[in-house]
Formats: structure tokens, sequence, C-alpha cells
């Protein structure tokens, strides 16, 4: 009977022993990773778009707004999403075109005083795929005006002396869908932060007997270090082409550019002035006609 007890409980250490291994193995499997984490493959469409609660502001009259970006996660493709049930949030206000990639503080939605523990959701359906943004007055989800407008700053700049840009925008005359559109901006600024010396060339001497090593010709490419003015847009019935993609730089306090937009409708778009330090964002509204139709 001894006998049997000492076999029983030797099979039972080696079925113990011949289990814990694949415990072990299984609890030191890396996390899956997270939407916003870096991944090998790149898509450059088929994807979802991702809603993000980018945090909550205190205003003085005691409402809150409720700060959302996104995060496209095509590398390429734009999708225009009208407001509905594939792009629905319950007060209204959301982008309904969708750039690549992560894009932030892109929206509000003001919420009364006594919201309380209630949630605005924000929900979209691209490619056949839901996501879903949750917002609440979670305490630690305040944020401050500053926070966007650097953002995502999160120094209170109580002995930084900067301002952010102020900026006004020249009136578009009616633009024609598949014609071009001069975007004028005026820009103002204090002038800080300094502009950033520019940077020393590299060296290309090479000593005697030795080989140089090869000179990138990307890295000769200017950087703008002063006053910029970027476009995005925000919604419309097809995407709009600007003729400068990135930043413009100010020069003698304008920023001037060209904008096609390629069927009639009503446009929404986001001018962007930045000092290298902050942001100031002002939406604008374009209303395109359609062309004239030929006799």
């Amino acid at each position: 009977m001894s006998r049997l007890r000492s076999t029983v409980l030797v099979a039972g250490l080696f079925a113990v022993g011949a289990f814990l291994p694949r415990i072990n193995a299984q609890s030191e499997r890396p996390p899956a990773p997270l939407p916003t984490e870096g991944s090998g493959i790149h898509f450059n469409s088929g994807q979802s778009v991702v809603p993000y609660f980018e945090g909550w502001i205190r205003n003085p009259d005691g409402t809150f707004d409720m700060v959302f970006g996104y995060f496209n996660r095509n590398w390429q493709q734009e999708i225009a999403i009208a407001a509905g049930p594939a792009n629905n949030v319950e007060l209204g206000g959301q982008p309904t075109f969708f750039l690549p990639r992560r894009q932030r503080f892109i929206f509000r939605v003001r919420v009364p005083a006594g919201f309380g523990k209630n949630e605005v959701v924000w929900t979209i359906t691209a490619n056949g795929r839901t996501e879903k943004g949750y917002g609440s007055l979670q305490p630690e989800q305040e944020i401050t005006e500053r926070v966007v407008m650097t953002n995502g700053g999160f120094d209170p700049g109580l002995t930084d002396p900067n301002k952010p840009p102020s900026m006004s925008i020249a009136p578009i005359q009616s633009p024609i869908a598949g014609s071009p559109v001069t975007l004028t901006v005026t820009v103002a600024d204090d002038g800080l932060p300094k502009p950033r010396p520019a940077a020393a060339p590299p060296a290309t001497s090479t000593p005697p007997n030795r080989f140089g090593a090869q000179v990138n010709s990307t890295t000769d490419a200017p950087r703008l270090t002063g006053l910029t003015v970027s476009w995005l847009q925000y919604g419309g019935p097809a995407k709009v082409i600007f003729d400068n993609a990135g930043p413009i730089l100010v020069t003698n306090g304008q920023a001037v550019t060209t904008a096609r937009f390629a069927q009639p409708g009503t446009y929404e778009l986001v001018a962007l002035a930045n000092d290298r330090a902050m942001t100031t964002r002002i939406p604008v509204t374009v209303k395109v006609r359609a062309p004239a139709s030929e006799p």
C-alpha cells in the first residue's frame, strides 16, 4: 500500500513539474502592444480609425470641454465619414474627414456644469471596424488650454513669457470646385521663443588615404525655425489639395498657399499658427460652388 502511494506521489510530482514550465512560459509572454506603439508592419489602407479622449478643460462659467483627437491607423488612406451612425457623438461637432496617423486635440464637446459621472462617447466605423472613445470628468484627466496649445506639454509655464501667435484669415472669395483658391493668413507673434541659429553644414573634407562616409542629401534641406502656418482638413465631401502640404514659413507677417477643392459643397478647414512652442487654431468654413455649365 505504501509502495502504491509512493508511486502515485512521484507521478503527481512529475505531472506538476511538467505543467509548471508551461505556466512560467505563459506568464513571461510580453503583453499585446497598444495601438499607439510602433509596429514593423505598416498598412497604407484598410485599417480602423480610433477616437482618443485627450482630457477635459474646466471653463470659467462652470461648464467643461471634453477634448478629443483620433488615430487613423492607416499610413496613406484619408477617410471621409459623414456625421451619423458611422461617426457619432451625441452632442455633435466631430470631424468628418480623417487624415492618416495621430491627430491630437482636434475637437471639443462642451458639457454642462452638472455633467457629473456621465460620459461622452465617440463612435467611428471605418473599413468595417468600429472603435469607441470615452470621455469623462476623471480628476487625473483634467488639462488646461496651455496643454492644448503646446500639443501635450504639461509645463504650466509659470515662468515662461512666451505667448501664442495671433492670426487672421483673409476672406476667401467663393471658390469653384477644381479651381485654385488663395489662402492668406496674417500672423503676429511676440518673437518667443527666439529662432534657433541655423545648423552648421556637416564637414565633407576627407583625410588622405581614407574613404569618406556617404552623405545623405536629405540632411541638407533647410529646416523651418521660425513662425509657421499649417492647414488641415476637418470635414468636407472630398479631399482638399494644398500646394504646401507641410508648414509654411511666415514671411513679412503672412503665410500664403493655394488650395483646390475637388467637389462642390461645404468644407471645414483648420489653420494653425505655430511659433515652435505654442499653436493657435482657427476653424474656417469654405463653401465651394460647382463650375458653371458650358453652353
